[in-house]
C-alpha cells in the first residue's frame, strides 16, 4: 500500500495547501490512504466539524488531533459521531471520541490508525505506551490489518523516538506531530517500521511555528501583554511523509519526506 501522512495543518493557508495538493498527490503517488493532523486547522486552534467535512471531501481519509483537540467546543459533540476523526487514545476514560480505529478500503484491506500524546513537557495524561500496546496487540500487523499508522503528538524528540522503537516491527509508520518543524530523519527502523520524528506542519514557514512572527517574537523579548497569536498567512508548504508498504507483512519498503509549495525545498517521491 501507499500511505501519506500530512503534519499539523495550521490556519487557512495550511488548509488550502492540503485541499489543493492532496488530490494531486493521491493521483501522482497512487495513494491508498491519507491521514492529516488537523488540530490547528481552525485559525491555529482546534478544528470544526465543517472543516473536517471539507478535508474528507478533499481526499483525506482520517484526521488526527492533539493538545488543541477541544479548542473549538463544538467538536465535542461532533467527534462521537465521526469515526474518521481521532483524538489521543491516552486521554482519560470517558473522554469523547476515540483514539484508534480500523478502516476498510474498497479492496477489503484494513488500516489501523492510532494517535497518542506524549507526556514530557505536555499535559499530564495516561501513559502512551500501554495505549499503543493495547491496539498493536489487538490488531497485529499482517494479520488483522494490512497497515498501521501511529501518530505520536509530542514535544520531546526522545519520547517520539522511544515510541517508534517500541512499535518497530509492529507498525507500518510511526510519525511525530506537534513540533511544526520537519525533521530530516525519515528512515526504516531495523524491524521494518517507517519512522520520522516530526512530519512538520502544513503552513507558512515565514513565521514562528506557523504564527505571525512579530507578535511571537515580542512574547520572547518583551514579556508584556500584546497582540494575540494568529496564523501567518503567506504561502504554505504541505509537509508530510510518504510510505510504501509490503502487501504481505505491512512493513515499510520505502519512506520519504514530502514537501509541496511555499518556502521549503520541494520534495515529492518519484514512482
Amino acid at each position: 500500500m501507499r500511505l501519506l501522512y500530512c503534519g499539523d495543518v495550521l490556519g487557512r493557508t495550511g488548509r488550502e495547501a492540503v485541499l489543493e495538493n492532496v488530490p494531486k498527490l493521491r493521483e501522482t503517488l497512487k495513494l491508498d490512504f491519507v491521514v492529516v493532523n488537523g488540530e490547528n486547522a481552525a485559525h491555529g486552534f482546534g478544528i470544526t466539524g465543517k472543516l473536517c467535512e471539507e478535508f474528507f471531501a478533499g481526499g483525506v481519509d482520517v484526521i488526527t488531533l492533539g493538545n488543541h483537540a477541544w479548542d473549538q467546543k463544538e467538536i465535542l459533540s461532533y467527534i462521537d459521531s465521526q469515526p474518521r476523526l481521532l483524538r489521543p487514545r491516552n486521554y482519560p476514560a470517558g473522554t469523547p471520541g476515540r483514539g484508534a480505529n480500523v478502516y476498510t478500503l474498497p479492496n477489503g484491506k484494513k488500516i489501523l490508525v492510532i494517535q497518542v500524546m506524549g507526556r514530557l513537557f505536555m499535559d499530564p495524561l495516561d501513559d502512551p505506551f500501554p495505549s499503543v500496546e493495547a491496539e498493536l496487540s489487538r490488531y497485529p500487523l499482517g494479520a488483522s490489518v494490512q497497515a498501521t499508522i501511529l501518530d505520536v503528538h509530542a514535544e520531546a524528540s526522545s519520547e517520539k523516538m522511544a515510541l517508534g522503537q517500541y512499535a518497530d516491527g509492529r507498525a507500518s509508520l510511526v510519525v511525530g506531530s506537534h513540533s511544526h518543524i520537519p525533521t530530516a530523519d525519515a528512515q526504516i527502523l531495523p524491524k521494518g517500521t517507517a519512522y520520522q520524528t516530526d512530519a512538520g506542519m502544513c503552513g507558512d514557514y515565514d513565521s514562528v511555528i506557523g504564527m505571525k512572527k512579530e507578535p511571537a517574537v515580542l512574547k520572547f523579548t518583551r514579556k508584556l501583554p500584546g497582540e494575540k497569536l494568529s496564523p501567518a498567512e503567506g504561502p504554505a508548504t504541505l509537509c508530510g511523509v510518504f510510505v510504501e508498504t509490503d502487501d504481505r507483512t505491512g512493513l515499510a519498503k520505502r519512506v520519504e519526506a514530502v514537501r509541496v509549495g511555499g518556502r521549503l525545498a520541494q520534495a515529492v517521491p518519484a514512482l
